[in-house]
């Protein structure tokens, strides 16, 4: 796909127009705090691979509603001391995967955990965490209108809080240094990456061509999947939008983005149909906290793939030390 958004020059200064609902906040910490009404009880246990550098423990925590959500934390073997961590989210239908799955950050010094998100795992990667929701209503196969009936049900609501009880759960481990956490993730990770960023303190933030940001854009210019699911829900559903989309904008990375504080590197990819330059761009812009952007021209949603992890090495070198 050639171009298709807005020129470059434009998408520098791009803006999303609609503004956060006025109980944005109110919303989040009434769900966070119903949250932590239940024990974070995060267990660690030790399991066996052939790698040799690395030590991966099986991980389990409280998430949404005291639920076990399950991820994997990967120390550096050789490590003195509490070691920052990067807490990582996983993009649209993959899973945590395997022990072993995820090496580079514990390679490169940092402690790594990898959260699990409920209910998906089996698109391109398998995952081990149930996605138990009352009350939800009729969807569209995927999750993007999974209990989309209100902001209570909408399935994000539990997949953030669970990320953000992820962060909570690294700090909460004996050799992570609390101090020196980050959130990263692509696609739908991404747009995970900048929910917690802007929900709980952490010191950097690493999304990359993030998902689930400025969503009345994004159904409306381009109609691949996942957001094809919204616009196929409401060819069925007629005369929902004005519901759905104001259930959406409690989720909107957006908004998350502008309570973020944390120095953060994102990635775009300028011919990008499954998250449209300027929906990122529009996060970018409204981000709170220092942000730098690394464009990549001439690719689609894969985005810098290599390349950007060599820019996300770099960039948590020059904040952290291993």
């Amino acid at each position: 796909m050639a171009h298709f958004d807005l020129p470059p020059e434009q998408l520098q200064t791009y803006r999303a127009d609609a503004p956060a609902p006025a109980d944005f906040d109110a919303f989040w910490a009434q769900t966070l705090a119903e949250a932590r009404r239940f024990d974070l009880n995060a267990t660690f246990t030790p399991v066996q691979t052939p790698f040799v550098t690395v030590d991966v423990f099986d991980v389990t925590f409280a998430g949404w509603a005291g639920q076990p959500v399950k991820g994997w934390l990967t120390l550096p073997r050789a490590r003195t001391g509490r070691l920052p961590c990067v807490t990582e989210f996983v993009g649209y239908g993959g899973g945590r995967g395997l022990p072993g799955d995820h090496l580079g950050y514990a390679s490169m010094g940092y402690a790594h955990l990898l959260m699990d998100t409920r209910g998906q795992g089996s698109g391109w990667r398998q995952g081990d965490t149930p996605d138990d929701a009352p009350g939800a209503g009729p969807q569209v196969p995927g999750f993007m209108t999974r209990g989309i009936q209100s902001r209570e049900t909408y399935y994000y609501r539990r997949v953030f809080t669970d990320a953000v009880r992820a962060v909570e759960a690294a700090r909460a481990h004996p050799e992570v240094d609390g101090a020196r956490v980050a959130v990263a993730g692509g696609s739908q990770g991404g747009g995970m990456a900048l929910a917690a960023a802007g929900l709980c303190g952490v010191q950097l933030c690493l999304p990359d061509v993030p998902f689930l940001c400025h969503f009345g854009r994004a159904a409306r210019l381009v109609d691949s999947f996942p957001y094809a699911e919204i616009t196929a829900y409401l060819k069925t559903h007629r005369g929902r939008a004005e519901d759905v989309f104001g259930v959406l904008a409690y989720f909107d990375g957006v908004h998350f983005a502008a309570r973020a504080q944390a120095a953060a590197l994102f990635s775009v990819g300028l011919m990008d149909e499954v998250c449209p330059p300027s929906t990122v761009y529009a996060a970018f812009n409204a981000y709170a906290g220092p942000r730098e952007m690394r464009v990549y021209e001439f690719n689609r949603h894969e985005g810098g793939e290599n390349v950007q992890a060599l820019e996300r090495a770099a960039f948590l070198a020059r904040h952290w030390q291993p």
